[in-house]
């Protein structure tokens, strides 16, 4: 008996998981580096010279960044590559509270359910590798871990929307100022508070895990996006819990 896939469609089918890998790969390695200001707007940049940096072909690379083209992250120059799109200070104002009113919540709510001790583990090698990556001063490689480990852990409450919605709300996000900090030494105390919030979460302190993602969230208008120190909250960052 024969099966119905011959060799050479086998071929075929890993080749494309392998593609489909490296794409998703690129993905999110171009997402972090936009978050974190590595790739900036008005700079056209080229899929094959991002290939070359990533390690990759040029083919992964295209189709990742027409992936972030439909979400809005870049835009094409054409016969040129492409750029990253630009974000006023008042779009980001806009995500930042939207961010508030959704994962503030979110983690009341999980400290409320609570964390197996599988769970935890998981989440907590996520939020090592956070810090390590803030010690080596490698943002691309903390804003990923950051980007998967608030989606892991959102992902527990089992809403997909949320998720996907809070995703997407981050990878739109820009930190330009996380290199400065990163260089003063000045970014491992909040890469910190990731263990922080897991340890609130599982002890089930539902206030004090809400009062942290609060100002964990108030970084994005604080010291993430200008590297200078900051008040403990930004005045507007504060404005939907009014």
């Amino acid at each position: 008996m024969t099966s119905g896939i011959d060799a050479e469609d086998t071929l075929t089918l890993q080749a494309t998981a392998v593609r489909t890998s490296l794409r998703d790969e690129a993905i999110k390695t171009l997402q972090a580096a936009i978050i974190a200001g590595e790739l900036r707007p008005h700079v056209v940049y080229s899929a094959p010279t991002l290939a070359a940096r990533l390690g990759m072909s040029a083919t992964p690379v295209r189709e990742a960044v027409l992936d972030l083209v439909n979400q809005g992250l870049v835009e094409t120059v054409r016969n040129k590559g492409f750029r990253v799109v630009e974000l006023a200070a008042e779009e980001l104002d806009e995500l930042t509270e939207l961010r508030l009113l959704i994962e503030v919540p979110s983690v009341r709510a999980l400290a409320r359910r609570g964390l197996s001790d599988e769970e935890h583990e998981r989440l907590q090698h996520l939020a090592a590798q956070i810090e390590r990556a803030a010690v080596r001063n490698d943002m691309v490689a903390h804003n990923k871990a950051d980007l998967e480990f608030h989606t892991a852990l959102l992902g527990l409450l089992s809403n997909k929307t949320l998720v996907s919605t809070v995703q997407s709300l981050r990878v739109r996000s820009r930190l330009y100022g996380m290199a400065r900090l990163a260089d003063s030494g000045q970014l491992l105390p909040t890469s910190r508070e990731h263990t922080e919030l897991l340890d609130l979460i599982r002890d089930g302190d539902a206030e004090g895990a809400a009062q942290l993602m609060r100002r964990h969230i108030g970084h994005v208008r604080g010291s993430w996006a200008t590297g200078a120190a900051e008040e403990e909250t930004m005045p507007h960052v504060e404005k939907p819990h009014r």
